[in-house]
């Protein structure tokens, strides 16, 4: 936690990377700000300085996906009713090295990082984040609460990782490690809950830090992040998904910030 009584600059004074403003003593905390790209995941983590994000909450579309959509146990992967959106490229499994060495330079010490995957992917992602330096603590349960697609006892979860740099305490220790929230329908492909999010960045960040997804999707976790006071800065490679976030966030009637970023940015003159 920043300490209040110091005024303390722009976090950010590296290119391609969102500037984050803090309260000088006695003054109003600044509103929640954000910044949208569209841009790699691995190529926008590396344009931004180390030990500046308070926590990462993201959702890759991990490769496992793909081997459901071809055996038709999701629905979730290509144009239907449900989605009007198209579907994006799969982040490889071989990448996950390199992202949990960025996200572990770009994390300041003793804070969190949450990655939503499935049970093939959480076998990839453990060791890769234990490799980079992070503490794996166990993974969480999403309880979505109604069944979804699938053969040998219908899906109705998804494993939420919960890894640490450093040592950091919950807000709230009496929560669980099963998390309930109904799952979108019709929305975003792989859409989560705001609600779901919430409980996420309430656990592990305070107001004025920053929230970074380098796979934003629909932009769940920045309109989580904003609700409660934090600043979000993301990328996505997804053009629809860039559109969706920034028309989300905007709604909300806090202000884009603006500023160099890698990738096609989403600021105040967009």
């Amino acid at each position: 936690m920043h300490d209040a009584s110091v005024y303390q600059p722009p976090l950010f004074s590296e290119p391609h990377a969102p500037p984050r403003p803090m309260s000088p003593a006695g003054a109003p905390a600044p509103r929640p700000s954000y910044q949208l790209s569209q841009a790699d995941a691995l190529h926008w983590l590396q344009g931004l300085p180390s030990d500046s994000v308070d926590l990462i909450v993201t959702d890759p579309p991990y490769e496992s996906l793909e081997k459901h959509r071809a055996v038709g146990t999701t629905t979730r992967l290509k144009r239907s009713r449900a989605s009007s959106n198209d579907w994006f490229p799969v982040f490889p499994n071989a990448r996950f090295p390199e992202l949990f060495r960025e996200a572990y330079r770009v994390l300041k010490r003793d804070r969190h990082f949450y990655l939503f995957c499935d049970q093939e992917t959480l076998f990839v992602a453990k060791p890769a984040a234990e490799a980079a330096g992070f503490k794996f603590w166990k993974p969480l349960v999403w309880d979505k609460l109604k069944l979804g697609m699938g053969y040998h006892y219908r899906a109705r979860y998804e494993f939420i990782l919960f890894f640490e740099k450093g040592k950091r305490r919950l807000a709230d220790l009496g929560v669980p490690d099963v998390l309930q929230a109904a799952r979108i329908r019709g929305g975003y492909p792989t859409e989560k809950p705001v609600e779901l999010i919430e409980q996420l960045i309430t656990q592990s960040s305070e107001p004025e830090q920053l929230v970074v997804d380098p796979f934003f999707g629909s932009g769940a976790v920045g309109v989580a992040a904003l609700k409660h006071g934090r600043h979000f800065a993301g990328a996505d490679v997804a053009e629809p998904a860039l559109e969706l976030a920034r028309a989300r966030l905007a709604a909300l009637g806090e202000p884009p910030r603006r500023g160099p970023a890698r990738g096609r940015h989403s600021g105040r003159d967009r």
